[in-house]
Order: structure tokens, then sequence, then C-alpha cells
């Protein structure tokens, strides 16, 4: 694929998802599914994965995925005991980032991508809420390979979300959306394939 010539429309369809306390947009169809599956087998193959521990209530557990934190001028990201320091951008990230920027309207600095091996591969209920993102982070979640649902849930009211995320889709989640909600990606024995989720963000240091 050629990155440069990646050219996102903005004629593709925005979904406005409805929450309290939480600004939510989902683009089903940012990239197209030929445009995802030639950015998965480059990511996939690509992209420097690692499995890391965290602290768990005290405990060093692995973290059941695989992850890469790639960034501008070797940022370091912090989150449950682990920092970690950014890789330099590749031109695949590069390219998929200046299409999210153009598309959402913000800047961002930072990647941390995920790797799903499978349904058994799953990231706990958590927000990206650590003060290097600052007072009203903005992520950008972009989807590739197998579907898979995710989750949110309130943090004082009995609100509940599932958004089912297909492979080329884009979900941002901004303003109170980080401090109001926690959100995670569910263990399911259904998906047998792998998901890569590119998750951008602005880190401030």
């Amino acid at each position: 694929m050629y990155w440069h010539c990646f050219i996102w429309s903005s004629r593709r369809q925005l979904i406005n998802i409805s929450a309290p306390n939480a600004t939510l947009h989902y683009f089903p169809s940012f990239l197209s599914q030929s445009q995802a599956y030639e950015f998965f087998e480059t990511f996939q193959q690509s992209l420097q994965w690692r499995q890391d521990d965290i602290k768990v209530y005290g405990r060093q557990v692995k973290i059941p995925r695989l992850q890469a934190w790639y960034g501008d001028d070797e940022l370091s990201y912090t989150y449950s005991g682990l920092t970690m320091k950014a890789l330099p951008w590749t031109k695949a990230l590069e390219a998929i980032k200046t299409q999210v920027e153009q598309a959402t309207g913000y800047q961002f600095n930072a990647c941390l991508a995920n790797l799903y091996r499978d349904g058994n591969d799953t990231v706990g209920w958590h927000s990206d809420d650590e003060p290097e993102l600052g007072e009203q982070p903005v992520i950008a979640s972009v989807s590739l390979g197998a579907e898979r649902d995710f989750q949110l849930k309130h943090k004082s009211l009995s609100e509940k979300l599932t958004i089912s995320l297909k492979s080329g889709s884009l979900l941002t989640m901004s303003g109170e959306t980080q401090n109001a909600w926690q959100h995670c990606l569910p263990r399911t024995k259904r998906v047998k394939s792998p998901r890569i989720n590119l998750t951008f963000r602005r880190v401030f240091q």
C-alpha cells in the first residue's frame, strides 16, 4: 500500500452515540475493508509487539494481550506500574494518524497499539485518565481484524453500553468520557482470529 495515497472521505458515516457525561463518535467505515486488511497485515508483522507485566491488586501479572507504544521524541507513558518509552513512528502509523487527525480535528503525539491474538486476550475495566493525558483526554481508537464487543459502564449511574467495533472503524472518546466512564474488551470464546487496536492520544509532559 502507498501510505501517502490513503485519503479519508468526509462523506463517510459518523454516528454520534448518546450517553450521559460522554462524547462518543463512531465512524464504522473509516477505512475500506481492503485498506483495513492491508494495514492489519502490515502492523501485525512490523510493530514491535511485547507482553509486559503490570501490577493488579499488588501482584505482577502478564498482560493478556500484546502491545507496542509509539510516539514523538521517546514520550513515556505509565499505567498500572508499567512505564513505556515511545518507539519512533512508522510510515504506516503516521499515515493513519494523519487521517485520524483530519477526521477528528484533534492532534495526537502517541499511539498505544494492542494485539488481541484471539478472544481469550482481553483488557479489563479501566479509564484512560492518567495525569499525563490531561483533564479531558481524547482517545481515538482504530480497529483492525476481528470484530469485538467494546463495553462501557458509567462510574456512578446504572448506564452500560456495548459497541461492536468492526474492522476499519474509528471510535473517539472525548469530553468527560474518561472521567465518568470505564471501558473494557471482554473475553469471548466465539472469536478465534486476531484484532489490532490503535489508540491515538495526546501525552503532556
